[in-house]
């Protein structure tokens, strides 16, 4: 099987209604696997929001981000997850997007955000 690098960078993009001390970070900076493969980005967010909803782009050279996915947390319980490839799980401090079978093109960035739609 062929090896592709999954770069993941998380970056707080496209926050609506940021609040003092709201942060995201990224739990990945750089993962390996092989096509076919599975993989699990995680990052953890800190907000005094009530529900927030946790988005998820990928991001391929000169393009603009695409959406893949968001959830809601906490209070929040909607979802649109338009790829049955892609999981994704949340609690009340972080996030998890999980890519089934991968392919090369899964090869990009990876953001993950939050807005308290």
């Amino acid at each position: 099987m062929n090896s592709y690098n999954l770069f993941n960078l998380f970056y707080s993009i496209f926050l609506t209604e940021l609040i003092a001390g709201d942060e995201i970070t990224s739990l990945n900076h750089e993962v390996i696997k092989s096509e076919g493969e599975s993989v699990t980005l995680s990052c953890s967010y800190d907000t005094s929001q009530d529900g927030p909803w946790l988005f998820w782009y990928r991001h391929y050279p000169n393009q603009t981000p695409q959406f893949l996915l968001y959830k809601g947390a906490r209070s929040s319980t909607r979802e649109h997850i338009p790829d049955k490839r892609y999981t994704s799980t949340t609690s009340d401090t972080s996030t998890e997007l999980k890519i089934q079978h991968l392919t090369p093109a899964d090869t990009a960035l990876y953001y993950c955000t939050y807005s308290s739609l």
